[in-house]
């Protein structure tokens, strides 16, 4: 949706999405007082797995997940924007940081929930959108977490859930940049927008119906 190579074959829908001027820095989301106040203590897990639209509104439908927030990791330049990250431009992937409740869902629920819920054997593309920016990574910021991490892609080739091989990266998480404000709940702001009714919202259907028993009662 974001760059040269999507362009060709969706047009209509990045136009939509590279459209959008608003470039705010303020993340009002994260920097809230009263947010801060409400993630204190939490746990926190970072994936990458496509566009953070996506990823955002999946991992936010999970019972004892409190917040989700869209940006970008995985790379080594300070300070990344949307505009550098989006054009490849950086050695980033777009991420998100999940902020969970380890009483009320572990860390291997959410390692589930990441491949159970993007395609991890396309190497740098994720559906429709092209570059190494929409890889597949999975962060651990301990040993413990890159324990659970590597043994789930160990069942998943034991049990050949997959037909090629998997190319997720398992990576020690080194810093997350907040992407601007206006990326923060995208799909649920935004639920008109081409790209988010087209790509996004099957996407998260299909996590939805696949595994009910995690979702949150609305």
């Amino acid at each position: 949706m974001k760059n040269l190579l999507t362009i060709a074959f969706f047009c209509a829908i990045t136009l939509t999405a590279c459209g959008n001027t608003n470039t705010s820095i303020e993340n009002s989301k994260v920097e809230n007082k009263d947010n801060v106040k409400r993630l204190e203590g939490l746990s926190k897990a970072y994936f990458a797995s496509g566009c953070f639209w996506c990823v955002e509104a999946i991992f936010e439908e999970l019972k004892g997940v409190e917040e989700v927030v869209s940006g970008y990791a995985g790379g080594k330049e300070k300070n990344p924007t949307y505009e550098q990250v989006s054009a490849g431009l950086t050695t980033h992937a777009e991420a998100v940081v999940v902020y969970y409740n380890p009483d009320k869902i572990n860390f291997k629920t959410l390692v589930k929930v990441f491949f159970g819920s993007h395609d991890p054997t396309t190497l740098n593309q994720q559906g429709p959108d092209k570059g190494a920016q929409y890889r597949s990574i999975a962060f651990y910021s301990n040993e413990n977490e890159e324990r659970i991490i590597n043994e789930y892609i160990a069942h998943l080739k034991a049990d050949n859930v997959y037909d090629d091989e998997i190319t997720t990266e398992v990576k020690m998480l080194d810093i997350f940049y907040n992407a601007e404000e206006y990326h923060q709940d995208y799909e649920r702001n935004n639920p008109d927008n081409p790209y988010v009714k087209s790509v996004s919202i099957p996407r998260l259907k299909r996590f939805e119906a696949k595994y009910p028993e995690l979702l949150k009662d609305h």
